[in-house]
């Protein structure tokens, strides 16, 4: 070994030892005829003095260092002197007095500072992420992945689960985001497809008898990027048979609840709450609801029926709805900032977005005139709005009204700094609806996977209402971002094909893309479901990151480039040819 100890190991108890350190030079500093540096690896930092007097060869040396070469020193440790010592680190009452200093490799000057004091562009962070991984946040974040992945693992073990790999050269069924293809060099013209979760492969595991089953897992969706997304990504699979929902869950809060004692030192209080997709639309917009603060969603529709206010009667006529937030304190602010608000709902459909200041006897907006004393007084009562509010009322389709308020309503929640950042406030949203209407394909889609199981006793609606079908799906919500789904599967053969025939998926396609796992239902298929956690999410929100490219070593950029190594990456006409491919596009 070419280290005795690390440089996070020495404390008082090490005085007079002699020892072997190697790491990166952090810092160096010249005080008058001494020279420190200060050590650092994986493990922490150690402070090294260079003494002319006693080692005037090795003294010259260290002249030479800069930040990031990486040496090896040998010495003796020693208290610092009193009134040195630094508390903020473990070996900040030693420090070692170099006798001897090889230098392993120099170091050019960095393209960025390490110690965290300048916001750094985040593509040239991603371009030396060599170097970015150095840094403590960085270190921090990739030690809290292991330390998670670990506490999952050992909990999964202790409850008989085994964990069992699947393959990443899978068949291609194009349900949901689009596949990453592989092409075959031994069979021309056909692909292999990255899986985009383990799915078909963990249920067929649960007919192979294996009833417990986790996998940390990478998944692949050629999708478009956000904060929150990767074209490759990990997931904590889980499979079980002979269960109902309330099995699964309780499994994964006790899960969740061990990694919130061992990682963040939390005790969580379990069960988590549950509500319905409907309510969770219904009085926060959004099915991954941030519980953390209130601004909830309120129906005003009654209250505003009779008002002279065409727009809201129009729409009140079609089937639309009146819903609004309360802004507290926001009626004071200035119409550039009430412009904003009306971009955000704008984005998500919403023709406009109606603003109710309240004052002491009546509103101050735009559409006073159009409404009476007793429209004031019947909607300050059902939103308790008080002086100086801001009243923000969205009318269109139920759709467009909950989804605009609610993106609105987690804006403000930031921007008016409601919400309690040490909060961690898990939810479960259950009863999804099964199907999802897709205006572009003109036709019902899965609002998860095919194979997700109907509540029985919507069943009867399959077929000639599908959009009254609920799903036996849960997804697990922490702090208002998804942090797992899943659902209890349908075992049955029958229930497949009719679930097949309510997507528009004719028998023969069904057996082109799922005819193995139809053939396994012949054989006897237990009841069996399961759920994925979002690995890189749920480590991203316990570090306290917004992003998942800060927990991951290696991520993509917001256009899916590796701009390290710079992938995507043309190949070369022979690489093309053994594939049998040949480009014809041209280059834009």
């Amino acid at each position: 070994m070419l280290r005795t100890h690390t440089c996070g190991e020495l404390n008082s108890k090490s005085i007079g030892k002699q020892v072997e350190l190697s790491g990166w030079v952090s810092t160096r500093r010249d005080h008058g005829k001494l020279t420190f540096i200060d050590l650092r690896d994986r493990y922490g930092i150690t402070q090294c003095v260079f003494n002319p007097e006693k080692h005037n060869k090795t003294h010259s040396l260290a002249k030479d260092l800069r930040s990031e070469f990486v040496v090896k020193v040998n010495g003796k440790v020693q208290k610092r002197p009193s009134g040195t010592e630094n508390k903020d680190i473990p070996t900040g009452d030693v420090e070692v007095e170099v006798e001897e200093l090889e230098i392993f490799s120099p170091a050019e000057p960095l393209p960025f500072e390490l110690d965290g004091r300048i916001e750094v562009n985040e593509d040239l962070r991603m371009k030396h992420r060599y170097l970015d991984l150095r840094t403590e946040r960085m270190k921090k974040n990739i030690e809290a992945r292991h330390r998670i992945v670990k506490v999952f693992r050992d909990y999964f073990d202790k409850l008989n689960f085994l964990e069992i790999e699947t393959p990443m050269l899978a068949k291609s069924t194009p349900e949901g985001a689009r596949d990453y293809l592989v092409p075959s060099r031994v069979h021309a013209g056909k692909f292999y497809a990255l899986p985009q979760s383990p799915q078909i492969y963990k249920q067929l595991l649960m007919l192979s008898g294996l009833d417990r089953y986790v996998q940390i897992v990478k998944c692949f969706r050629d999708e478009d990027l956000r904060a929150d997304r990767q074209p490759e990504f990990t997931q904590v699979d889980v499979e079980m048979s002979f269960i109902e929902q309330d099995d699964i869950i309780r499994v994964i809060e006790g899960a969740v609840e061990l990694v919130m004692k061992e990682y963040k030192g939390l005790s969580v209080k379990t069960p988590f709450p549950r509500m319905t997709y409907e309510e969770a639309m219904d009085r926060f917009g959004s099915d991954k609801p941030d519980t953390r603060f209130g601004l909830e969603l309120i129906d005003l529709s009654k209250e505003l029926s009779d008002t002279e206010f065409n727009i809201f009667n129009t729409v009140l006529k079609s089937g639309g709805v009146l819903k609004a937030i309360v802004a507290p304190g926001m009626g004071g602010h200035s119409r550039k900032e009430h412009d904003k608000l009306h971009d955000v709902v704008k984005v998500y459909g919403a023709k406009g977005l109606s603003t109710l200041r309240v004052e002491k006897t009546g509103f101050d907006s735009q559409i006073s005139k159009f409404l009476k004393e007793k429209h004031f007084k019947e909607v300050v009562k059902k939103t308790n709005a008080k002086e100086g509010d801001l009243i923000l009322i969205v009318a269109d389709k139920p759709g467009i009204v909950n989804t605009s308020l609610g993106e609105l309503r987690n804006y403000l929640g930031r921007k008016l700094e409601l919400i309690d950042k040490s909060k961690f406030n898990f939810l479960w949203v259950v009863d999804f609806p099964l199907f999802e209407w897709d205006d572009d394909d003109e036709r019902w889609k899965s609002m998860h996977h095919p194979f997700t199981s109907p509540i029985n006793e919507d069943v009867k609606y399959l077929e000639k209402e599908p959009g009254r079908v609920r799903s036996n799906a849960y997804d697990l919500v922490l702090n208002g971002s998804e942090i797992g789904g899943g659902s209890i599967r349908i075992h049955n053969r029958e229930m497949q094909q009719r679930m097949f025939k309510a997507l528009g998926i004719s028998e023969s396609e069904a057996q082109e893309k799922f005819g193995f796992m139809m053939d396994s239902f012949k054989y006897g298929a237990p009841p069996h479901g399961g759920i994925a956690l979002g690995l890189d999410r749920f480590v991203a929100l316990l570090a306290e990151e917004d992003s998942i490219r800060e927990v991951v070593a290696f991520p993509k950029n917001k256009a899916a480039e590796g701009v390290m190594e710079g992938s995507p990456s043309e190949v070369d006409d022979k690489q093309l040819k053994e594939l049998s491919l040949k480009k014809d596009l041209k280059k834009k």
